[in-house]
């Protein structure tokens, strides 16, 4: 299991999910010149769905690494929501007021977009090399009935 790739890949991308599911993504400055840090999952819950469900598809991706097809399609589908979580959040920087820090923790989900699609393309190459070595073995079995 830890001997592939994508199996890093994949938990990389959990650990970045749950490390963003507890953080804070970004403070505001008040008038009086305090800054209150404000977590995304209380003011958004949207952002607390989406995150729960692209921490359970990434977390199911990572446990069925015996069913390669299945693991490619899930790390497909949760490298393209977090592709829009992070247009999301890109629209939610671009049209911030200008009192809003954003911390670094909001580029996680690039980075999870990121190593899903690697994964997917790990799995897939694993899938076309176990295809390939079948086929190999089918032809050889072939070749011992003709004789």
């Amino acid at each position: 299991m830890w001997q592939r790739i994508q199996t890093l890949y994949l938990a990389v991308s959990t650990v970045l999910l749950f490390i963003l599911f507890f953080s804070d993504a970004y403070t505001v400055a008040a008038p009086d010149g305090m800054q209150y840090v404000t977590y995304l999952q209380i003011r958004k819950p949207f952002f607390a769905i989406l995150l729960g469900i692209l921490f359970a598809m990434t977390a199911l991706a990572l446990v069925t690494f015996k069913v390669r097809i299945l693991q490619m399609r899930l790390a497909t589908l949760a490298g393209l929501v977090a592709l829009g979580m992070t247009g999301w959040l890109a629209y939610f920087y671009f049209t911030a007021p200008e009192n809003v820090t954003f911390k670094w923790t909001v580029i996680f989900p690039l980075i999870v977009a990121i190593c899903n699609f690697l994964a997917a393309r790990g799995c897939f190459q694993d899938q076309l090399m176990v295809e390939s070595a079948y086929r190999i073995r089918e032809s050889r079995k072939r070749e011992r009935r003709k004789k």
